[in-house]
């Protein structure tokens, strides 16, 4: 897939500094953050290096990345790595796909308490994939699982959700045998949801007991109990939606399916189509009618908002293990599982470990796709020959105006 014509990056650079003079100051820190590194990503700002191709000495001008994770140009290479380091931890069972959504009613109260609300959402949904299948009703067994949040809808508006990718079994209460799923059946997505909706609620009440919830701006009125009570009532009005389905009998498909969900961000520079007279049009996938991609325009104002909507609060971990497969425990139950399974077990700790691979090397090895292919000929490889800050190349750019430095 070639460079796309417009970037997000164009985007914040063309109407960026009009949209933060007149909202500058409702900005979190954060979003100042993303929006400056978006801005200077892969440009003479942050630096670059000089390579040089070993067959043919054609010269190419190289710019530093933000290495931002809102940053869209800045996801391929942390994606693949992801990816590689989940395939040691793959089962051959079948995976399933589920998807835990926030209803609407608590949107305006997520935007205000991020950091509150998508922990407490993460909490939900491992709580009630847990128990409900270590019921003896249902599964009757410990899961493992990976959860990823997203917070946008493909129209860009604050949408939060949880991914989760589940191997179809888990290990019996004794730890003595595994247990598996149907091949084509996890778990209820009706009884999840009725779990879900009471789990989250009581996880929302306490921290409004505990007095951790903010009420700013227009939620100032449910800082009353009462009111706030009214707020969980109309939420029982609403569709508490889980989604459930098999993903691939094949693990690996599974995780490429799943890796499909990791690294992405509100919206990728491929689904961006033009700009032009203020105004930004972009791609959208319409769910409610017949899944259909369609053009959207916004006004660069407001999209640079709705962008700005998705900017997760520093530190946050928005990739999570459960189960058996928490940092805790799961070298030593991912090992016992293979052992139920009668898998070969990982390699003995004391052979030795391959040599780390530089930047490049583990893009290629994981990619398939050389970064430092000349592209002047095609054949050699290019090499860095020194590193430039930003004065250098600005001097670069100054004696020799007609190449951009």
């Amino acid at each position: 897939m070639g460079k796309p014509r417009l970037e997000l990056a164009d985007i914040l650079r063309e109407s960026g500094e009009a949209y933060c003079r007149k909202f500058g100051k409702s900005m979190d820190p954060q979003q100042w953050k993303v929006m400056r590194a978006v801005q200077q990503c892969r440009t003479a700002v942050l630096g670059g290096h000089l390579d040089r191709c070993d067959r043919c000495g054609h010269e190419v001008i190289s710019y530093n990345s933000c290495r931002n994770r809102h940053c869209p140009k800045c996801q391929s290479l942390a994606k693949a790595e992801w990816l590689e380091a989940r395939r040691s931890e793959l089962l051959p069972v079948s995976y399933f796909h589920l998807v835990f959504t926030l209803p609407d009613t608590f949107r305006p109260l997520a935007l205000h308490n991020k950091k509150v609300v998508y922990n407490l959402l993460f909490q939900a949904v491992s709580s009630t994939l847990r128990t409900i299948a270590a019921d003896p009703k249902h599964l009757g067994a410990e899961i493992g699982f990976t959860a990823i949040l997203h917070t946008w809808a493909q129209n860009l508006l604050l949408h939060p959700h949880v991914h989760c990718i589940v191997p179809g079994g888990g290990l019996s209460q004794e730890g003595d045998r595994w247990v598996p799923t149907r091949d084509n059946f996890f778990l209820s997505a009706n009884v999840l949801s009725r779990f879900f909706r009471p789990c989250f609620r009581r996880l929302l009440q306490r921290a409004f007991r505990k007095g951790e919830l903010q009420f700013s701006g227009e939620l100032q009125s449910f800082a009353d109990l009462k009111a706030f009570r009214r707020l969980l009532s109309q939420s029982c009005q609403k569709e508490w939606r889980v989604y459930a389905k098999r993903t691939f009998a094949a693990p690996e498909k599974a995780f490429d399916y799943l890796s499909r969900y990791t690294h992405r961000i509100a919206i990728s520079n491929h689904r961006l189509l033009k700009m032009e007279d203020g105004n930004v049009t972009f791609l959208w996938r319409d769910y409610r009618n017949g899944n259909r991609q369609r053009p959207m325009t916004l006004t660069a104002e407001e999209f640079i908002r709705r962008f700005l909507l998705h900017v997760l609060p520093k530190g946050f971990v928005r990739i999570r293990y459960y189960g058996f497969l928490s940092n805790a425990c799961r070298a030593r139950k991912l090992q016992r599982c293979r052992q139920l399974l009668h898998l070969p077990q990982n390699e003995p700790a004391n052979c030795p470990k391959p040599l780390p691979l530089d930047c490049k090397a583990r893009y290629e090895q994981l990619t398939g796709k050389p970064v430092d292919l000349c592209p002047k000929c095609h054949q050699g490889r290019l090499t860095r020959i020194k590193e430039l800050s930003r004065q250098q190349l600005a001097l670069m750019a100054l004696s020799d105006p007609h190449k951009p430095p």
